[in-house]
Order: structure tokens, then sequence, then C-alpha cells
């Protein structure tokens, strides 16, 4: 899918230099994936302290398998 955004050239060149992309395009996926990522981890933090934890869970037990 084709989209024209006009984006900011400072920035995108800062980006493409900063990653060392070979694209405008590769850094704005990147850029995107990112960006969605880190929003996926702050929904996940937000869960923190809301679950009783399971009294009978065995964190050693994974580790010998």
């Amino acid at each position: 899918m084709t989209t024209h955004l006009a984006i900011d050239d400072n920035l995108i060149n800062e980006a493409l230099a900063l990653g060392q992309f070979k694209s405008k395009e590769d850094t704005v996926v990147t850029a995107l994936r990112e960006f969605i990522n880190r929003r996926k981890q702050m929904e996940i933090t937000s869960l923190f302290g809301q679950f009783d934890p399971d009294q009978n869970y065995d964190y050693k037990q994974g580790r010998n398998a």
C-alpha cells in the first residue's frame, strides 16, 4: 500500500543515519514497529500488581526443562 506522508526532512534523515537504514521506507516501517511494540509493553506493565500470585508456582522447575 502506497502512502504519501509529509515528514520533516531533518527528522527522517537523523533517524535514517542513527538506524543505519538503506531507505526512508525502512526507517519509517521500523519506527512504526518500535512504536507499536513500546505501546504494547506499556499496556502489559499497567497490569503489574493487579493479579494475585499463584502460591504453588515453582519458578525453578521451569529452569530444569
